[in-house]
């Protein structure tokens, strides 16, 4: 469950347990003596052990405390807007849900907003462009379920957003162009070149193609689709090194981009191997196991598995050897592309 709540007092209690049940998918912690045999989680351990202990489990928390303690607890294990989960902060009586830490691109604005749905509430966002109503370019790619990157160019371009400077959009497949069809300044490009060329104050592309000298680029955010499979095969003991040195050379020579990787797919004997499940913890790719039969999918049991975890998408990248490891990298099959 991504949402978990926390309260130490009788009233955050049955606030917590009055959200959980409207809620469903969350999972609330109390001090043991407010048990009740709810399904809730109850705590004895000091309240400065248990956030933190959240903080780095969760990727949404809703804190019924006071603000201060909040931020108290939490200040030496913030890592950064693009890494840290939504921090929500909340009053007992539900009366107002603040966005306190990764508002825009960690979700805790639309947090806020929601557990202010339930209680009745009001929600408190202090972060712009969102406090017009305005969509920012990190809400539409997280309602879109695309991937910003680079984070450090975000604010730049959520600024130029705000202040209606020329931004030329390149959206192929038309993610994200409904949110701007009436938003000053932002411009539809066809290609890349265009966008370029248009002499525009900032760009953003959504695509998982790589594009070269990223670092180069301040005024250009990119948005991923999570829509690649990697299909991977190995022999017994290969290292979570191996695994990406040859997955970055092969996405590298394809112009594919990593934060477009959706999953890693491999055969049922194989998702086990500790080097491949070191490498898919590095950056966070689940992995998917295909039993033998399934694999006749395709040439060879990386294409198989590929195909089967993009339901039957086409190859991108057909199967390739890097020493003791193989792979392929297919399109997910509701995908046409860029």
């Amino acid at each position: 469950m991504s949402l978990a709540m926390v309260a130490i007092t009788d009233a955050g209690a049955r606030l917590a347990r009055q959200i959980a049940a409207r809620t469903g998918d969350c999972v609330f912690y109390l001090p043991e003596r407010l048990w009740e045999g709810d399904g809730g989680h109850y705590f004895e351990m000091p309240l400065a052990e248990l956030l933190p202990e959240l903080f780095r489990r969760h990727r949404e928390l809703l804190c019924i405390l006071p603000a201060g303690v909040v931020v108290r607890l939490l200040a030496p294990h913030l890592r950064g807007n693009s890494l840290d989960p939504a921090v929500v902060v909340m009053d007992e009586a539900g009366n107002f849900a603040v966005s306190l830490l990764a508002g825009r691109l960690g979700g805790a604005n639309e947090l806020a907003r929601k557990m202010a749905g339930i209680t009745g509430g009001r929600a408190v966002i202090t972060t712009a462009p969102g406090v017009d109503g305005q969509t920012s370019w990190d809400q539409a790619a997280r309602q879109t379920a695309l991937v910003v990157e680079p984070p450090a160019n975000l604010r730049d371009l959520n600024d130029k957003l705000a202040r209606g400077e020329k931004i030329a959009l390149v959206d192929r497949r038309g993610r994200i162009a409904h949110h701007f069809i009436e938003t000053p300044g932002v411009e539809r490009a066809e290609t890349f070149s265009a966008a370029l060329n248009s002499g525009a104050a900032g760009m953003v592309f959504v695509t998982h193609r790589l594009v070269p000298n990223l670092d180069r680029l301040p005024n250009l955010l990119l948005l991923r689709p999570r829509d690649l499979v990697l299909g991977i095969g190995c022999e017994p003991g290969v290292s979570a090194g191996e695994f990406e040195r040859a997955v970055a050379w092969e996405l590298e020579r394809a112009f594919l981009a990593l934060a477009s990787v959706a999953c890693i797919a491999s055969a049922a004997d194989r998702v086990e191997e500790p080097g491949l499940r070191d490498f898919a913890r590095r950056f966070d790719l689940p992995v998917e196991g295909h039993e033998t039969p399934a694999l006749a999918a395709g040439e060879g049991d990386c294409e198989g598995a590929a195909i089967l975890s993009s339901r039957g998408g086409r190859l991108l990248v057909a199967k390739k050897k890097h020493g003791r490891i193989v792979l392929a990298i297919a399109l997910k099959n509701d995908s046409n592309g860029e």
